[in-house]
């Protein structure tokens, strides 16, 4: 339950620092946080649509040792969920 916490906003070791890149119309946030030692991949895809913003929150179970390099992966991981899914990620 803490990972979730800390992905959402209510933990006191999520990163410090958000990268983002757009790709095909949407925008992608790197979220990696602290989680054994390591950093765990995670993101938020989202777009506006028709006037509201939509999110797709992800986690994977890739760890790396650095903030850096879990961020590079979650930036590469939501553009493969974009090609993937496009705007069917909003969809319940």
């Amino acid at each position: 339950m803490s990972f979730l916490k800390k992905l959402f906003g209510g933990g006191s070791s999520a990163a410090s620092s958000t990268r983002t890149a757009s790709h095909n119309g949407f925008t992608i946030e790197a979220r990696p946080y602290r989680e054994a030692g390591q950093f765990q991949t995670a993101g938020v895809v989202w777009k506006d649509v028709d006037g509201e913003r939509k999110e797709h929150r992800f986690v994977r179970a890739d760890r790396f040792a650095s903030e850096a390099d879990a961020a590079d992966h979650a930036l590469f991981k939501g553009k493969q969920i974009v090609d993937q899914l496009g705007e069917a990620i909003f969809k319940n």
